[in-house]
């Protein structure tokens, strides 16, 4: 047999796994949708997909994997199957600050694949909204950024709503100039006022001599630069690709570990994994020490405080509200004693949901 031969044969047995692997994500949706119609009202079931449940698949996949192929790219494979299948099955659609090209839409694609239905919205209160009145199943918004810290509204919302968290999704943030000129022909920049905080040290190693305007999203600063002469955006490379512009500098942020988080939020709990993270609000009393010691049940029960913000509470002047993450999951027995000698030290709190911990930073 000569080379030729070996190539023909290896090409006919790479077509017949492309065969078999179309064969079997046809079959996988086959039983997904009897899965998903029970004979009778008596054999209805939770739905099929829900975060916690996203999550255990996966890891149980890329526990599995051998290689040659990467971890990411199994992820990457098996998020469009569940995406595709969600669309088969389950009527889920997702409310994202908008609008397309943001990272909180790369950070919902990241999630939910590019199958399920999206709804872009203005504002981050009107994702909290959608969720909240049931025009969506789920919604994403940032909640904290790694050099930048706290995304304050998004916190605040959830002083005045009831939805709950039920998953997060970490993305690194990469910031590209994008331009139609010469750097030295620049004038002006347009970008978000959080991405100018990012790129600051470069911009002003760079681009000293241009104007900084802010706008409200990335993509309005593409749309503004793509019309302007000399003018020049901070963005996504989604974003460069969409608008036709060139890339004039690439990861331009000060911090190459520069990451976002994002919250998916809800209606409904997420069931245990193992791997958790719960949320919460609370205000302490008005007294001495009653910060220190609303803090103290975690320690005594061996919980890791991973975040702690305070917000005004906006009912009275110079009183807060705090915000924590810690590791477990609400119906764990450790942190529900916590939260009870918590409640003894607080005015009040709420739980604002237990998650699946999020996966290392996508890029």
């Amino acid at each position: 047999m000569n080379m030729d031969d070996d190539l023909n044969s290896l090409e006919q047995e790479i077509r017949k796994v492309d065969e078999q692997l179309l064969a079997d994500i046809n079959r996988r949706y086959e039983l997904l949708q009897k899965y998903a119609t029970p004979a009778s009202e008596n054999e209805a079931h939770e739905p099929y997909f829900t975060p916690a449940a996203q999550a255990a698949l996966q890891k149980r996949i890329l526990q599995q994997n051998q290689g040659p192929a990467k971890n990411e790219t199994i992820a990457a494979v098996f998020r469009e199957v569940i995406s595709g299948a969600i669309r088969l099955t389950e009527p889920v659609t997702v409310a994202y600050l908008g609008p397309e090209n943001t990272f909180t839409h790369q950070a919902t694609l990241a999630k939910f694949g590019h199958s399920v239905e999206q709804s872009p919205q203005k504002t981050i209160a009107d994702v909290f909204d959608a969720v909240m009145r049931g025009n969506v199943t789920y919604g994403v918004v940032p909640v904290e950024n790694s050099t930048e810290g706290a995304v304050t509204h998004t916190l605040d919302m959830f002083t005045d709503t009831s939805v709950s968290i039920c998953a997060e999704v970490n993305i690194n943030i990469h910031h590209n100039l994008l331009s139609n000129c010469d750097l030295d022909e620049l004038t002006v920049v347009y970008s978000h006022p959080q991405v100018f905080a990012q790129c600051r040290r470069w911009l002003q190693e760079n681009l000293h001599h241009a104007d900084l305007i802010e706008v409200a999203s990335t993509v309005e600063a593409t749309e503004r630069c793509k019309n302007e002469k000399n003018a020049g955006a901070i963005a996504s490379k989604l974003a460069a690709e969409r608008h036709s512009l060139n890339i004039s500098a690439t990861n331009i942020e000060d911090f190459s570990q520069n990451t976002t988080r994002f919250l998916v939020l809800g209606t409904q709990d997420s069931e245990p994994t193992g791997d958790d993270k719960t949320s919460m609000l609370f205000a302490v009393k008005d007294r001495v020490g009653a910060l220190y010691d609303s803090l103290l049940p975690f320690r005594h029960n061996g919980i890791n405080l991973s975040m702690i913000e305070s917000r005004p509470s906006r009912r009275r002047s110079w009183d807060y509200n705090f915000f924590i993450d810690f590791s477990g999951h609400f119906t764990e027995p450790y942190v529900r004693e916590a939260i009870e000698e918590l409640k003894e030290q607080c005015q009040f709190t709420r739980i604002l949901g237990s998650y699946p911990r999020g996966a290392a930073p996508m890029s």
